[in-house]
C-alpha cells in the first residue's frame, strides 16, 4: 500500500510540473506573437502623414484680394486657375472696374492686397515717394520697392457690326464729329481710356465739351461699358482698349499712335495696407513670368518697354 500511495505521489507531482511547463509555455508564446504583430504594423505618424503636417506644407490659407483696370478682367480671370496650381494655399479675390474708381476704393478703406491700373495717374495719386504735382492729395498707400510697369496696351477706334457710317479712321472720325454726323462712345473723364481719349481730342484740336453739347458724344464709367455699347450697335463707334476690342469680337479700324494719346501702361503695386504683402509680391512676380504673359498676349496686351 505504501508502494501505492508512493507511485501515485509520483505520478501527480509529474502532471503538475507538465501543466506548469505547459502554461509557462504558452504564455510565452502569446507574448511573442502580440510582439511580432506589433512589431508588423507601422507607427500611424509614420504610416500616414497628419493633416496638420499637410497644411504645413501647403502654407496657411490665404484671400488675396486683387484690385485691377476693367480691362484686365477676362486676361486674369484666365490666369487665376494657373496660379492655383502654384500656389494652391492661395486664393484669388477680385475687383474689376475703372482704375479711378479702384483708387477711390483704395483711398476710402477697402481692403486691397495689389492694385493694377490702367494708367500712371492714378498709381501715382497713391505714391507717397511723388511729390504733390503727380500725388496731389499726398497719398501713401504703394509699398516702395514693389511697383513696376506691368504690361502695355493700345487704344483703339472700333465701330458695330457692319460699321454702318463706314468709319475707318480717327482722321475721318475727328471730320465727323466736328460736323455732327457721327456718335461715339468714350469713358468717363476720371477713367483712364476716357483720359486716353481726350489726348486724342486735343491731337485734332477738338473740345470736348462743344462736342458733349452737340450731342456726339456718349459716356461709360469704365471700358467695358463703352464696348457694350458699340456691340449692341447703340452707337457709331467707340475708343477702347485693343485688347477689350479683342474680348469683345469688335472690328478695329484705327489704332492710336503714342503721339496721338501717350503710351498705355498699366503699373501695379503692391500696397503697404496689405495683411498678406508676401504673397501678393509672389503673385506679381507671377504676372511678370512667361506662363501669365503668354496669357496677355493672346488678347493683346505686351510686356511693358
Amino acid at each position: 500500500m505504501n508502494k501505492t500511495f508512493r507511485m501515485g505521489s509520483l505520478t501527480l507531482a509529474l502532471c503538475l510540473a507538465l501543466g506548469m511547463a505547459g502554461c509557462s509555455s504558452g504564455g510565452q508564446s502569446s507574448s511573442q506573437a502580440a510582439s511580432s504583430e506589433a512589431a508588423s504594423q507601422p507607427a500611424s505618424s509614420e504610416a500616414v502623414p497628419s493633416q496638420a503636417a499637410s497644411q504645413e506644407d501647403a502654407g496657411e490659407p490665404v484671400e488675396l484680394m486683387v484690385f485691377a483696370a476693367a480691362s484686365m478682367t477676362e486676361t486674369l480671370e484666365q490666369i487665376a486657375p494657373d496660379y492655383q496650381q502654384v500656389a494652391p494655399n492661395v486664393t484669388l479675390a477680385f475687383n474689376f472696374d475703372s482704375s479711378g474708381t479702384l483708387k477711390t476704393q483704395i483711398q476710402e478703406g477697402a481692403a486691397c492686397d495689389l492694385f493694377i491700373s490702367a494708367a500712371q495717374k492714378q498709381m501715382n495719386e497713391l505714391d507717397g515717394s511723388l511729390g504733390t504735382e503727380e500725388n496731389p492729395e499726398g497719398l501713401d498707400f504703394v509699398e516702395q520697392g514693389t511697383r513696376v510697369d506691368l504690361l502695355e496696351n493700345k487704344v483703339t477706334l472700333v465701330v458695330p457690326e457692319g460699321n454702318p457710317k463706314g468709319i475707318e479712321s480717327f482722321d475721318q472720325l475727328a471730320q465727323l464729329l466736328q460736323e455732327g454726323g457721327v456718335l461715339m462712345a468714350m469713358g468717363n473723364s476720371d477713367v483712364p481710356v476716357g483720359q486716353y481719349t481726350q489726348n486724342i481730342f486735343a491731337h485734332y484740336g477738338l473740345d470736348e465739351a462743344t462736342l458733349a453739347q452737340a450731342g456726339v458724344l456718349t459716356y461709360g464709367s469704365n471700358v467695358k461699358e463703352v464696348t457694350t455699347q458699340v456691340s449692341e450697335g447703340s452707337v457709331d463707334c467707340g475708343v477702347v482698349y485693343a485688347t477689350d476690342a479683342f474680348s469683345a469680337g469688335l472690328t478695329v479700324v484705327d489704332s492710336a499712335t503714342p503721339e496721338m494719346c501717350g503710351q498705355v501702361i498699366y503699373p501695379a503695386a503692391v500696397l503697404n495696407i496689405s495683411q498678406h504683402k508676401e504673397e501678393a509680391q509672389a503673385f506679381l512676380d507671377y504676372l511678370q513670368g512667361e506662363d501669365a504673359m503668354a496669357v496677355f498676349q493672346q488678347v493683346g496686351f505686351s510686356p511693358a518697354a
